[in-house]
């Protein structure tokens, strides 16, 4: 019987193991691969070749292998103003869509997990339904809305509100838009997915205790609804860092994000290592909310179970 046991738990333990093969493989061919590449292209030079960097290792006259590394991409990164200005103003932007999406996010996520079965169904379906066209389908839309002879404008020319056009294409403004708009999906999915999982008999045990709704949301949903205000800033958040399509089609020249910035390096000045070196830099900042969403998304997953 002991022989037969320990038979079975071996093939269960393998079974585990090639279950949790194929995601680890995943991560190392799609994700750590490139890393290391984009790593080692941001330690190297700028060559007028093809490839446009020079290699780390090489044979020299001497016939000795010689590894360069080459810190000046860095150095460049943090004495240039560019960069920094443009880091910090996606940092600005991304936090205040987060912001905003959180705003009218939870409203809805709320509404959605009170509503009724069967309306909730409609109510999701009509967050999840932008997915079903084209991003850049949607940007040109609002970009067709907001526009000088757009919808908005004309309409509001219309109601006599306005004498002349309101600029709002290419400006700051647009690129908030577009990023809420875009992105607040992801915010109301985690918030709906936490909400729903509320007991409805605590709300009515604060009420027997006299406290009135607002107090029993302070006290009850809200805390309560933490992990997923975490995870639902996080995933605005982290993406909307590095977002490169709604700057470009609707913000200004004068104020660039870091994706556009990582574009135009490696597209227009082809200095791949410089480029390589910003999405390092990018990444290892982006590491902590990362670590942040994770630990939320397990402990989320933990108190499901």
């Amino acid at each position: 019987m002991r022989p037969r046991l320990l038979e079975w738990l071996r093939q269960g333990a393998s079974g585990r193991s090639a279950v949790s093969a194929l995601p680890l493989l995943w991560l190392v061919l799609f994700f750590l691969a490139p890393f290391l590449i984009v790593l080692k292209i941001s330690f190297s030079e700028a060559r007028l070749a093809m490839p446009p960097y020079a290699a780390l290792v090489e044979w020299t006259h001497e016939r000795v292998l010689a590894i360069q590394l080459h810190l000046a991409n860095y150095h460049f990164l943090f004495t240039d103003p560019l960069y920094g200005n443009s880091f910090l103003y996606s940092l600005r932007v991304a936090a205040l869509s987060t912001l905003a999406c959180l705003l009218l996010g939870y409203p809805m996520a709320l509404a959605i997990a009170r509503a009724s079965p069967a309306r909730r169904n409609l109510l999701l379906m009509l967050v999840i339904l932008p997915f079903w066209t084209s991003f850049l389908l949607r940007v040109y839309a609002w970009i067709g809305l907001l526009k000088d002879d757009g919808v908005i404008n004309n309409l509001l020319l219309a109601l006599h509100l306005i004498d002349a056009p309101i600029a709002m294409v290419n400006t700051s403004f647009a690129v908030y838009i577009g990023i809420v708009y875009s992105y607040l999906p992801f915010m109301v999915l985690p918030l709906y997915s936490n909400l729903e999982k509320h007991d409805a008999s605590l709300l009515e045990a604060a009420a027997d205790l006299g406290a009135p709704p607002w107090k029993a949301f302070l006290r009850v949903t809200w805390p309560l609804s933490i992990p997923g205000v975490v995870a639902g800033a996080m995933l605005v958040f982290i993406p909307a860092v590095g977002e490169f399509v709604i700057p470009s089609l609707m913000g200004s020249a004068n104020q660039l994000m870091i994706g556009r910035v990582l574009s135009d390096e490696f597209f227009e000045n082809r200095d791949w290592p410089v480029a390589s070196a910003v999405a390092i830099v990018v990444l290892i900042v982006l590491l902590g909310p990362i670590v942040i969403f994770q630990r939320y998304r397990s402990r989320e997953l933990a108190g499901a179970a």
